[in-house]
């Protein structure tokens, strides 16, 4: 899963200005290009493949345990690639490679591969609470990460004129404030949600169900993140 799901309807830049001289504001191509390549990539590494190669293993004959490992195991090189790609190591990086480590540590000590079952609800759980958490800094979830779209949809005069708009508009602050509280409390539906499941449908069944789940949610929170901002004149 992923926070970068959304590119195009994240918050956006300041209205645009009216006169004869007021500027362009052009999108840049390229960067929205290659922000849609690595929503792609995310998708086949955190979702397609570990789908994959779980029903795959099981109808090869693999155990629901080894072929519920391997999904954790095909998301290493992603994250590798990810420290790589940025030069440095990102605390959300760290974090879901102890997930894996640790999952998979415990459903060896307890044979029961539910114990990995529930390690994507740790990590959503993580993120909801960091998301809900950073509204009570100056830049909410939202703020942040919708810089690189502004960037990639206006380039780097749009960001400045749409960064100022946060501290001359309580309106703005408070879209943003609200959008990002949403974001979180459907990071923790889904991992409450993701726990039950866990433990009230059968293993098998479990990897699809919980992927479904997911993108039923996110596909419901994009569609309300574009109705909001599209309805409060904050879409690009």
């Amino acid at each position: 899963m992923t926070t970068d799901t959304g590119a195009d309807t994240m918050a956006t830049p300041h209205a645009p200005q009216t006169g004869t001289d007021a500027p362009a504001v052009a999108p840049v191509p390229g960067r929205t290009a290659a922000l849609r390549r690595r929503l792609a990539a995310q998708l086949l590494f955190e979702l397609v493949l570990p789908l994959g190669s779980y029903y795959g293993l099981r109808a090869a004959g693999a155990s629901q345990w080894l072929s519920m490992v391997a999904g954790g195991v095909l998301l290493l090189p992603w994250i590798g690639y990810g420290i790589v790609r940025r030069r440095r190591v990102e605390a959300m990086a760290v974090f879901t490679l102890s997930l894996v480590v640790a999952g998979t540590l415990l459903s060896l000590i307890s044979g029961s591969p539910r114990v990995l079952m529930i390690r994507d609800s740790w990590l959503t759980a993580a993120i909801g609470l960091w998301v809900l958490g950073t509204l009570l800094t100056r830049r909410p979830f939202i703020m942040s990460a919708s810089r690189g779209i502004v960037i990639a949809k206006v380039g780097e005069a749009g960001l400045a004129r749409w960064e100022a708009r946060w501290d001359a508009e309580p309106t703005f602050r408070h879209h943003l404030r609200l959008v990002t509280a949403v974001w979180g409390a459907v990071f923790l539906l889904d991992a409450a949600l993701r726990v039950v499941l866990a433990y009230t449908i059968p293993v098998d069944a479990f990897p699809l169900t919980s992927t479904v789940l997911w993108l039923a949610l996110l596909g419901g929170l994009l569609t309300w993140h574009n109705w909001y901002l599209t309805r409060h004149g904050m879409k690009l």
